[in-house]
Formats: structure tokens, C-alpha cells, sequence
């Protein structure tokens, strides 16, 4: 076990290093540079001044240079600082983070404890009325934009009806850590929480519901069902054990989007957290706090693909360590 866990960790560092490498070169391939952006929108600033900023920041030494010197950055944990308001990217990450994790937690757990009983119903009810009706429900939530389903549920609930905020996290004048704070919260968490578990209805039922399906198929369940083992203990106790093997995988893979699937909600939303830093950064040509998110999204998707590995290799006794 412990030969395997090394290995999938050495197989980590050349793939890290590879995907930053990649990233580097894509997000200074994107025309036009922070500098330039800066002179764009302010015509008093002198080309002697936009020269010594590029001369400043680095811009106009060879890439692999800046790569190398953005990487012994990094080594000392610092993601250097931002080329818009010269705040470090790692405060500025630190501030945002908590926001985007926390609600993307929420739509993971909303989407697990929703998708589970639909994908276990519809395998149940295998081609029936009630599985064609779930099919087109959480596929209508996968089909239709979420940017769509945003500005449509503002308008309705917060526009015309005034049910919920329009924007935000909080509004003004709400003292925090009080009661009507948490709530105030909550309302505003409503929809973009909504938008993200309809989403993700589809992927996590289809899921399981393909997989409960096969199991359920097996010699060894016909075997019980033969030695007539009620119903509910068979579906319950060996079929879901079974079929809920294959869901460690996608928790796993799972872990990435807890930062990196919020961009265009938050910034519809204004919520101040990762996703909308990430958009303001690539709007502005920010290369080190761009930099910066995507190594941390790097990192978790990594992580993600390590524990998924890790922890089926654990519990599936089929998954030799050789």
C-alpha cells in the first residue's frame, strides 16, 4: 500500500509542473498585456511610464524566464502580486476563498443528498413514466445556461415579485453575527445555490442510476433474490454497497469544482469570491493572480484524482496496489 501511495504521488510533480507550464504559456498568448490595459484606460500615462512598467513587472523578458521566476516564487508559497492594485495574490485568494468553497460545499452536499434517492428510483423504475419523468427533469437543469436560468429567477424573484435580494451576499445596514445576518445570508444564497444543484442533478443520478442498473443485473444479486432474501435487504444492503463504489470516483474529481465551476455565477451574482476574482483578473491581463487560481485549481484536481484513486483502491478489495 505504501509502494502505491508514493507512486501516485511521485506521478504528481512532472504532471504539476507540466499543466503550469501550459497554463503560463496559454494566458500570455491572450493579446494585449496589464500594462497596455492600464494605457488603454488612462491616456495621461506617458509610453516612458508604460515602458518602465513592463520593464517593472518583467513583461519584457523571455517567457521561459518569467516562468522560472514566477516558479521560485511559488516555491517560497507566494504567488507574487497583483499587476492591478499591487496587492499579494495570496491575500487576495485568502480573502475570497472561504466564500466559493462554502457555497460550492453546499451545492455538492444539496446536489449528493437529491441525486442519490432519483438515480436509485429511476433504476428501480427502468424505462417507466416516473423514470422519463426524472430523466427529463435533471436534464432540463443540464441543458438549459445557467447565465439564463440566473437573469430569469432575478427578474421573477427579485425584480418583480421582490421575494429575494437581487445581488450580493448581504444587504446594507444588517449587523454581522447576528440572527437576521444569517438569514439575510441564506436569502441571498438561494438562488445561485439553486442554479448550481439543478445543474448537477443530471451527472451524479445518470450516474447512479446506470450503476445501480448493472449491479442489479449481477449473477451474485439474482443469487439472492433466488434464495429469497427480501427485496429491501437485497436493493439496501448488496446492491446500493456496490453500486455506491464507483460514486468515490466522482466526489473526488468533485473537489475542483469547489473553486473552479463558480465564475459565471459569482459574477452575475457579485458575489465576492473566486470565480468572480478569477474573471476580473483575466479581464485585466493580472497574470500573476491568474496564475495564482489556476495553480490552485491545479492542485486541487490533482488532490482530487489522488484521493478518488486512493481511497477506491481502499475500499474496492478488486484494486490490486501492484
Amino acid at each position: 500500500m505504501k509502494a502505491y501511495f508514493l507512486k501516485k504521488i511521485l506521478e504528481l510533480v512532472p504532471t504539476f509542473f507540466g499543466i503550469t507550464i501550459i497554463i503560463f504559456i496559454v494566458i500570455h498568448l491572450a493579446p494585449g498585456n496589464p500594462v497596455n490595459s492600464m494605457g488603454t484606460f488612462n491616456p495621461n500615462i506617458s509610453q516612458e511610464s508604460l515602458e518602465h512598467m513592463k520593464k517593472l513587472y518583467h513583461l519584457n523578458d523571455p517567457l521561459y524566464i518569467q516562468y522560472l521566476e514566477w516558479l521560485h516564487s511559488f516555491s517560497n508559497l507566494d504567488f507574487g502580486k497583483s499587476l492591478v492594485d499591487g496587492v499579494g495574490v495570496t491575500a487576495k485568494i485568502a480573502q475570497r476563498l472561504p466564500v466559493t468553497i462554502g457555497i460550492n460545499v453546499i451545492v455538492l452536499v444539496l446536489s449528493l443528498i437529491i441525486s442519490i434517492p432519483i438515480g436509485i428510483i429511476s433504476a428501480l423504475k427502468k424505462n417507466s413514466s416516473t423514470d422519463k419523468f426524472f430523466t427529463l427533469f435533471v436534464f432540463s437543469g443540464y441543458a438549459m445556461p445557467s447565465f439564463w436560468i440566473a437573469l430569469l429567477l432575478m427578474i421573477l424573484l427579485s425584480v418583480k415579485w421582490h421575494i429575494l435580494p437581487l445581488s450580493g451576499l448581504h444587504s446594507f445596514n444588517i449587523k454581522p453575527g447576528s440572527f437576521n445576518y444569517y438569514i439575510d445570508l441564506s436569502k441571498h444564497l438561494i438562488i445561485p445555490v439553486f442554479i448550481g444543484v439543478f445543474g448537477s442533478l443530471a451527472g451524479f443520478s445518470r450516474y447512479i442510476r446506470k450503476e445501480v442498473i448493472e449491479v442489479l443485473e449481477k449473477d451474485f444479486i439474482k443469487m439472492l433474490y433466488l434464495r429469497k432474501i427480501s427485496k429491501k435487504r437485497i436493493l439496501y444492503i448488496h446492491a446500493l454497497k456496490n453500486a455506491m463504489l464507483p460514486l468515490v470516483t466522482i466526489l473526488g474529481l468533485s473537489i475542483p469544482a469547489l473553486i473552479g465551476g463558480s465564475v459565471i455565477i459569482e459574477s452575475i451574482f457579485a458575489i465576492p469570491g473566486m470565480g468572480q476574482l478569477f474573471y476580473y483578473s483575466a479581464m485585466a491581463r493580472d497574470y500573476p493572480t491568474i496564475m495564482g487560481i489556476l495553480t490552485i485549481s491545479t492542485i486541487l484536481t490533482l488532490l482530487g484524482n489522488l484521493i478518488a484513486d486512493i481511497s477506491y483502491a481502499l475500499i474496492d478489495p478488486r484494486i490490486k496496489y501492484s
